[in-house]
């Protein structure tokens, strides 16, 4: 029995592992430790510096001959039959460190990962009773919380995070695939369980609303959908997502299509303005006009309607307050209204003292001075009245207080009220107003405030567009897009964009008669900074440093602070920080406007400190996702990069910047497959070579791992004989630093790079050795890859019977490893040679296979050379026009991605473009391309659809 057959690990729950059936001693903590960091690894090599620093990242290091002692034991209780002084086959030292060969299915957590993944596409194809037996069998396997023994240790928190989310959605998906089959009725058990352990998972609650429906409990349904808004708002300040919103008003409307779809909610109804004698009140006149948010207008009305107390939240000059007083001069004008007075606007931002709240109002309304809010309350029994309540944020819990006590009893008065912060009572609806979109409205508020400061002031040709550039840069804020267009009076629309990085100081002097706080961009955020708490503050100014959205793992890792929800959820109620609705783990982001003030409030040295968290965080992000994106969760984590790239990008700034040149390329050399699939080409180049010229003396296998990626994307660009080049510098390297991972795929691909470029190498020979190599790490998607690129070899070399056999040989290894990427690679070879044959309408069949599965996972590179190679399978079968549409939009796309198909595939790229160019006249050809030029990658995609429809779903 090989090592693969009869050992077993188990990191979902305390470590363990079994050998031959029979649970395994692992020995201490320490040592446990030891071999969770190596199962995190997943194959690659640890050096014993870093397993050292990280397991004992509470103390003092021990010796190395410690580590020596542990490793040592772990394998004589793995490998109990090995011979004194045989090689270990399973924990084996590589260079300065160690590896654990455990293949996919030695480990839970890949079986986990794998039923998940298959799970999954069962309940998206349509099979939920598969579906369910699949992720239950996943589920199976968790024995408690993802390792254990180590899951507070910095090496471990990336990946336990990862797994005990994907546990979460495999828990959703499994109840989804239960309740889709029809059992509904023993589904809501289970799904009031999930929904009280993980209550702010939207995903739960539409499951259990949704099962409660089907059970004929539609009361209940909506019951469960009230009780998700409220713990929504009262915790994460924010509204439920599209997916429960569309299902609440599909519940209400007993909506035939809740199986399978839910509908999706019907426009908010607008108010129908009249013009009536207007009411009594003290609204002022406006003194300029209100530009676009015709939609926000109907919301806020709608939401007036059906609730005596609003609150409008929002940042600092987002608009609240004119938002409101327009909502309330429509209301006052509605000429189907009877009766009421008001209404009355009550100015809050000037007031200190919580005591003189009442009074306040008293006084605005014309009334006696009031001492406490019941003696208000009684003034106003009986009137019909509209009262709003502006800037109530420093005033929380008083106004809280007084709105209660008013509205309990005072059955005719509704509160309209505007705060950077709700009130949060019940019954209480909060409207975030958003900032304005930056191409309409925001845009139209510019032209009409720079108009209205600089009469006879006209826009040029392309101001529009530096307009719409400009508002994006201020987020859409209207006080900043006011306070902008403000300085047309001295300077023009590009000085002021050029100004925008020291926006505090060129948007000043607003408008007379406006409050203090608003007269300046700076003391419109400062008021808000003001009203923190001491906690809030410092996780407020510390989140600066993102450059992007961020969850709450990034807010914790970066912020510092423990824990780091309670400030986080004060600074969502508080506008400063806003929760994106429908994400799962949520997601966080602040207005870059907020985000500069944020961060030029750090002292230098705080700063650094920061941004050293944040490289830290980083860092382990990256490297924790690389080690599973040739696996089943690829797509998703690759996505979850994307959404992570502005914070990947500040890590290489402030790492050059403070001249960690070894960061910056451990960095790349984690990344480099995520720049590889996404088309990320150029800029992953001038960040690795940066990171070189800034770290001469790092260590091989830090630069071996760069100089791979090198190789990688050189080979995109085209430049295929300095990506051999870098293929061999990292094959030396990797050998020098035992990375055994690094030295297969370098070998691999500077092999057929070698090829690519005319040079004399045996490729054959080189090929052969990678996938020796690879397969001696137990890392079958290793092995996939390098078959795949020994197969591209032996096909470019000309034997195409054994390059067939090759490619077989790495689709099944793809297959068992979940790298589908590799077998598409493979199957795109199969294309291309389809069409050598002259077999058009094969390969066409191929090629709607692959580009099916690419808009799935999103890859840019593969997707480029893949549409390449069916143009010229279009032009074999007839369709010239339509191919040369193609090469067009792959011509357009390339260019603004850095890939052209030409140069990174020189073998077939340039006969596929000479086939279709020789299929047409030039003046039709170039027609037909130009079209091709203006198309979108998604508006390509439909397109090809339509063209070349796909057959299999994966």
């Amino acid at each position: 029995m090989s090592v693969a057959e009869s050992v077993r690990f188990g990191v979902l729950g305390t470590l363990r592992a079994e050998v031959d059936g029979r649970p395994a001693h692992l020995g201490g903590p320490r040592q446990r430790a030891v071999l969770a960091m190596l199962l995190i690894a997943r194959g690659r090599n640890v050096s014993a510096e870093r397993i050292l620093t990280d397991v004992w990242e509470d103390s003092r290091p021990p010796s190395m001959t410690t580590l020596h002692g542990y490793v040592a034991d772990l394998r004589r209780v793995l490998e109990p039959e090995r011979a004194s002084g045989a090689p270990a086959r399973l924990l084996v030292r590589e260079g300065a460190g160690y590896a654990l060969r455990a293949a996919p299915a030695m480990v839970d957590a890949e079986r986990f990962t794998d039923l998940a993944a298959r799970g999954r596409r069962a309940l998206e194809d349509g099979e939920p009773d598969h579906a369910a037996e699949l992720l239950g069998q996943a589920l199976a396997l968790w024995r408690g919380p993802a390792y254990a023994e180590v899951a507070e240790a910095a090496f471990a928190v990336p990946d336990a995070t990862r797994l005990e989310e994907l546990r979460a959605a495999v828990r959703e998906d499994r109840l989804a695939a239960v309740v889709a089959s029809g059992r509904h009725v023993a589904a809501v058990g289970e799904l009031e369980a999930l929904v009280s352990e993980q209550p702010l998972r939207e995903r739960g609650w539409e499951l259990l609303a949704l099962a409660l429906y089907r059970s004929g409990r539609q009361a209940e349904a909506l019951a469960a959908l009230r009780r998700v808004r409220r713990r929504l708002a009262d915790e994460l300040g924010v509204e439920p997502g599209r997916g429960l919103r569309d299902l609440e008003a599909a519940v209400l409307a007993q909506d035939p299509r809740l199986a399978p779809p839910p509908a999706r909610s019907g426009p908010v109804r607008s108010p129908r303005v009249a013009e009536p004698p207007p009411p009594s009140g003290n609204l002022p006149f406006a003194l300029s006009g209100f530009v676009g948010r015709h939609s926000d207008l109907a919301a806020v009305a709608g939401l007036l309607e059906e609730h005596r107390l609003v609150t409008l939240t929002g940042p600092g000059g987002v608009g609240k307050t004119r938002l409101a007083l327009e909502v309330a001069r429509a209301r006052a004008h509605d000429g189907t209204r009877d009766g009421g007075d008001g209404p009355w606007l009550v100015e809050l931002g000037a007031l200190r003292a919580p005591d003189l709240l009442a009074a306040t109002v008293a006084t605005t309304l014309g009334l006696p001075a009031a001492s406490s809010a019941e003696q208000l309350a009684a003034m106003l029994a009986g009137r019909d009245a509209l009262l709003v309540l502006d800037n109530c944020e420093h005033l929380l819990t008083p106004v809280a207080t007084l709105a209660h006590t008013l509205l309990t009893r005072c059955g005719a008065v509704r509160i309209l009220g505007t705060s950077r912060e709700a009130l949060g009572l019940t019954g209480e609806a909060v409207y975030e107003v958003p900032p304005l979109d930056a191409a309409t409205e925001a845009a139209d508020l510019f032209l009409s405030r720079a108009s209205a400061a600089v009469p006879g002031w006209t826009t040029g040709p392309d101001d529009r567009e530096r307009i719409t550039a400009l508002c994006a840069g201020l987020d859409g804020i209207p006080l900043a897009i006011e306070l902008a267009a403000a300085q047309c009076r001295t300077l023009s629309v590009d000085q002021i964009a050029d100004a925008l990085e020291d926006r505090f100081t060129l948007l000043v002097g607003g408008p007379a008669g406006r409050p203090d706080r608003h007269r300046t961009l700076l003391d419109t955020i400062a008021w808000s900074d003001h009203l923190l708490l001491p906690d809030e503050r410092l996780l407020f100014h510390r989140l600066g440093v993102l450059g992007g959205g961020f969850d709450l793992e990034t807010a914790a890792a970066v912020g510092g602070i423990t824990p780091v929800l309670p400030p986080l959820s004060a600074l969502v109620r508080k506008s400063l920080v806003t929760a994106e609705p429908g994400t799962t783990p949520r997601r966080y982001r602040m207005l870059e406007t907020v985000r500069q003030y944020a961060l030029a409030a750090l002292s230098p040295e705080e700063l650094e400190e920061t941004r050293a968290r944040h490289r830290t965080w980083a860092l382990a992000r990256a490297e924790s996702v690389e080690r599973h994106l040739r696996g089943p969760q690829g797509a998703a984590l690759l996505d979850g990069l994307s959404r992570d790239q502005p914070e990947f990008r500040a890590a290489f700034a402030s790492a050059l910047a403070a001249g960690d040149g070894d960061y910056a390329l451990r960095l790349g050399g984690a990344l480099f497959w995520f720049w590889f699939r996404m088309g990320h080409v150029a800029e992953g180049l001038a960040w690795l070579s940066e990171a070189f010229a800034a770290a001469p003396e790092a260590g091989p296998g830090v630069r071996a791992r760069a100089r791979f990626a090198m190789t990688a994307l050189l080979y995109l660009a085209g430049q295929t004989a300095r990506s051999h080049e870098a293929a061999r510098a990292a094959v030396e390297e990797a050998r020098e630093a035992g990375d055994p991972v690094t030295e297969a795929g370098a070998t691999a691909y500077g092999a057929y790079t070698g090829v690519l470029a005319g040079l004399p190498v045996d490729a054959a020979a080189l090929t052969g050795r990678a996938v020796e190599i690879a397969r001696n790490t137990a890392l079958s998607w290793l092995e996939a890859e390098t078959l795949m690129v020994r197969g591209m070899a032996l096909r470019a070399l000309g034997d195409l019977p054994a390059a067939d056999a090759v490619f077989q040989e790495a689709i099944a290894a793809a297959h068992a490893s979940g790298h589908d990427w590799a077998a598409d690679g493979a199957a795109w070879c199969d294309m291309k040679t389809a069409s050598d044959r002259g077999d058009g309408a094969r390969a066409l069949a191929v090629a709607g296979d692959l580009l099916a599965a690419m808009d799935r996972y999103g890859d840019i590179s593969f997707w480029l050379v893949t549409v390449h190679s069916t143009a010229r399978a279009l032009a074999l079968t007839g369709r010239a026009e339509e191919a040369a549409v193609l090469m067009g939009a792959v011509e357009a796309i390339g260019a603004r991605a850095g890939v052209s198909p030409e140069l990174m595939d020189p073998l077939d790229g340039p006969r596929e473009a000479a086939a279709v160019r020789g299929a047409l006249p030039p003046h039709e050809y170039e027609r037909h391309a130009a079209r091709g030029r203006e198309l979108s990658r998604e508006e390509t995609s439909r397109l090809v659809r339509t063209l070349v429809p796909g057959r299999r779903s994966r």
